[in-house]
């Protein structure tokens, strides 16, 4: 009797384990599958790229909002003159390099001469100096040199601004789109506050005029240097 317990026992024990054994493989040989799929790390757009595009879709817009008004009659201005420049291209007149870094080497001669040398002076008249003669006065004072050379560099960047708008359209490039263009707008506005400020020299607020003409020409100069930057950055982009 025993042995046949044993017997009975046993079968039901391999019967069992059998049976156990077919439907793990069964859940194995057919898994559940999901309907998401998988989505790979590399097609993830990572952050530092929203970033990059949220900035540069911001400052795009703030340079459209700031020529918004202008844009369109500076393009007409400027359409005038690219056809002379694109016929002069044609004949071998002008090379691709001239078109393309000539207008940036010309307006840095004026920064890097004019713009220093009428920078230095205007702090040598603030410090005291300015009845003194040097080889940069051309027989004036200093005092007397100063405004003629700021006032001159002033007139040669409003020309050659004009002239880079060309060069640009000509080019084929969309003018009033960059940073070079927001930079070149500053500058202009310093410039000019920079020319009204004598004026008021001889008034009440004279000294309150000179201050500021002193530390407002050193920011003009900074932004002048940071339109170079932008320029030589934009004239690299394309």
């Amino acid at each position: 009797i025993m042995k046949v317990l044993s017997m009975k026992y046993t079968s039901f024990f391999v019967l069992s384990m059998a049976l156990l054994a077919a439907r793990s493989n069964a859940f194995l040989s057919h898994p559940v599958r999901s309907n998401q799929s998988f989505v790979s790390r590399d097609s993830i757009p990572c952050r530092s790229d929203f970033a990059k595009r949220a900035q540069s879709s911001s400052s795009s817009s703030l340079q459209m909002s700031i020529f918004d008004g202008v844009k369109a009659p500076i393009q007409s201005y400027v359409d005038i003159w690219t056809p002379t420049f694109h016929q002069a291209m044609d004949m071998g007149l002008a090379p691709d390099f001239l078109i393309h870094w000539g207008h940036g080497a010309a307006m840095a001669s004026v920064l890097l001469s004019m713009g220093v040398i009428g920078a230095y002076m205007g702090w040598q008249i603030r410090l005291g100096n300015g009845e003194e003669v040097n080889a940069l006065t051309l027989g004036e004072t200093i005092r007397q040199a100063h405004p003629k050379i700021i006032g001159g560099a002033f007139f040669f960047f409003l020309l050659g601004g004009q002239g880079g708008l060309v060069l640009l359209d000509t080019q084929g490039q969309n003018i009033l789109e960059s940073p070079h263009a927001v930079t070149a707008l500053l500058s202009v506005v310093l410039l000019t506050v920079q020319a009204i400020l004598p004026s008021l020299f001889g008034t009440e607020n004279g000294k309150l005029a000179r201050d500021a003409h002193a530390y407002l020409g050193s920011a003009t100069m900074v932004a002048l240097f940071a339109h170079l930057a932008t320029g030589v950055n934009l004239g690299l982009s394309f």
